[in-house]
């Protein structure tokens, strides 16, 4: 039963979602200001997290921040405004996903479900490109023999890619094969985890040598 940290101040939203996610069997644990949430969330290692951007003390892009750098896991905001600013700098600050407010729970269900699919497809096979190793059956990625540490999408960003090296993936392409869905041409998912992602892997993430940008068409993983 996937374990779920649901971080919303409005009483009313989170308890409806509690008890809706919970009918789509998940095991959800709640907490109404930002603070808490990162108490429980280090306390209680959760699979994922749904967080709401308008919290009380912390708001969510902090908190989204403090989260990533201690932690991998799954990162899916809450927004109550389809505004290109929330998202663009929710998916800066590390969320996986957003999903704008009113929500119905089948949907936030869905893509919560597919946040943690995103990690379970990698066939086994070690593959070494210049200093960068990508176990697939231990799903660990080493960069001059040290781990980094990667979150659920920017993982399977990177297997998608790696996996035909010099193939050129449209924007489109990826949001079908991370994020399983069909996000309607939204490829500020995709450019927000490229750049996550060379942050980690790249010597100079200005001038990259693995997650190449291929102007007009998309991303490709690059030779070494």
């Amino acid at each position: 039963m996937p374990r779920l940290l649901l971080i919303e101040d409005d009483p009313a939203v989170r308890e409806g979602l509690q008890i809706a996610l919970r009918h789509q069997g998940h095991q959800v644990d709640t907490a109404a200001t930002g603070r808490d949430g990162l108490d429980r969330a280090r306390a209680g290692q959760p699979d994922a997290v749904v967080l709401d951007l308008m919290l009380p003390d912390l708001d969510g892009f902090e908190v989204c921040r403090r989260l990533r750098a201690s932690t991998s896991l799954s990162i899916i905001m809450l927004t109550a405004r389809g505004d290109d600013f929330d998202i663009v700098a929710g998916l800066e600050a590390g969320a996986d996903d957003y999903v704008v407010k009113p929500v119905q729970p089948r949907v936030l269900d869905a893509r919560i479900r597919a946040v943690l699919r995103r990690i379970g497809r990698a066939p086994a096979a070690v593959q070494s490109h210049g200093d960068i190793v990508i176990d697939r059956a231990g799903l660990i990625v080493t960069k001059s023999g040290r781990p980094v540490a990667l979150t659920p999408t920017e993982l399977r960003l990177l297997l998608v890619l790696a996996e035909s090296p010099l193939q050129v993936f449209a924007r489109d392409q990826l949001l079908r094969l991370v994020w399983e869905q069909d996000y309607l041409g939204d490829s500020r998912l995709v450019d927000a985890c490229v750049q996550r992602l060379r942050a980690k892997i790249e010597d100079n993430p200005s001038t990259p040598v693995y997650l190449q940008t291929v102007r007009g068409f998309g991303y490709r993983f690059g030779p070494v």
